[in-house]
């Protein structure tokens, strides 16, 4: 059996369309299939639009490297297109006495993943730059930033359409088979077959799924993917910050923080709950924490300016718990098929990363076509 095309890309979220982006510039013929009747509808439009500037994650993880390289392509890729983007930076506060090694901790955690222009300030200085927040210590991260999503995600469809490639909405993969030969066959709506010599599973939320489809030679498993739903809550009326306001993490959590977002508004979220669906219902009887949170570095807020705003649904690779795993990006050399790259447990920071993470999934399909 002949392929069809060269190369199908499962999934166009901020993610998928970077791959496909990247592979179309590198002489790659691209066919996208998304299940969904828009790009970039699940996890790449319901997230607080932050250019992470790679503070938190571990030093030699993918998580460190793809966001410290992706903040910079992001930035560059902005100006260079006319996204909206604005480096407001963010102040990382220590709202009591026993955060303050944490803080200290971070900041050596983020110069060894070359992060160098982390400024730290004392309680006056950090009420110099914004006046309503307390705190005992902090460090103002100059290169956070935020971004028009979705400004962002037509760009990058546009320049791989612009290089051929096609993007077919309202396409549900319902099975994927591999054949001794090699090539994938991958099957959209139990009807439509499509063959091809490589494939990029990008699904986020639903690539555990998809790849259990396939059956893998040795013992490999694909990781299993479990959901973790938070809220945002909008502030109505002037915002009271210029920059982010994050508090401390907790583990992967980054904790409930405050943004401003490309309009000038404020939002607060998302916290964090686990759930066995994608259910994307707002909770209003989770305020109470929600507030108390807030407080802890706004004591200004009145509750009566929140509103409900949007949800979102991440992608986790450990249950409640369990230990914080790294990016899975998994090539041939991990589960044994040619031309197969699946991306697993892609969340924060994979919107700062997605151009890196474009970049990385080209060099991993490099061997081919």
């Amino acid at each position: 059996m002949a392929a069809d095309v060269e190369t199908v890309v499962v999934g166009a979220g901020v993610v998928g369309l970077s791959i496909a982006r990247a592979l179309s510039y590198a002489g790659r013929q691209v066919l996208m299939l998304e299940r969904h009747d828009v790009v970039g509808s699940e996890t790449s439009s319901r997230n607080s639009e932050v250019i992470h500037a790679g503070l938190y994650y571990p030093p030699g993880s993918l998580r460190a490297k793809l966001c410290v390289e992706g903040k910079h392509q992001l930035y560059a890729f902005c100006a260079a297109n006319g996204i909206r983007h604005r480096r407001c930076g963010k102040l990382l506060v220590a709202t009591a006495a026993d955060q303050t090694a944490k803080l200290e901790a971070i900041a050596r955690n983020a110069r060894a993943n070359g992060v160098d222009d982390l400024v730290p300030l004392t309680p006056a200085e950090a009420k110099r730059l914004e006046p309503e927040v307390a705190c005992v210590a902090a460090l103002l991260s100059p290169s956070t930033g935020i971004v028009d999503s979705h400004g962002l995600m037509l760009a990058l469809e546009g320049h791989a359409e612009a290089r051929g490639a096609q993007i077919v909405l309202r396409s549900e993969v319902t099975r994927i088979d591999v054949a001794e030969s090699g090539l994938f066959t991958v099957e959209v709506g139990g009807e439509a077959r499509i063959g091809c010599e490589s494939l990029v599973i990008a699904a986020g939320l639903h690539a555990s799924k998809l790849a259990a489809m396939l059956g893998f030679p040795g013992s490999y498993r694909p990781p299993s993917t479990y959901y973790a739903k938070g809220q945002y809550y909008a502030l109505s009326g002037r915002s009271p910050f210029q920059r982010h306001i994050y508090p401390m993490p907790q583990g992967a959590w980054l904790g409930l923080h405050a943004t401003v977002d490309i309009a000038g508004r404020c939002k607060f979220g998302p916290d964090m709950a686990w759930t066995a669906d994608i259910d994307y219902s707002f909770e209003p009887e989770r305020l109470g924490p929600f507030l108390d949170a807030i407080r802890s570095y706004y004591p200004g807020l009145a509750a009566e300016r929140l509103h409900p705003d949007y949800t979102g649904v991440r992608p986790k690779l450990y249950r409640e718990g369990e230990p914080v795993p790294d990016f899975a990006i998994h090539g041939p050399s991990e589960h044994g098929h040619e031309g197969l790259v699946m991306l697993f447990g892609i969340e924060s920071p994979g919107l700062t990363a997605a151009l890196a993470i474009g970049d990385h999934v080209a060099k991993l399909l490099g061997g081919r076509g």
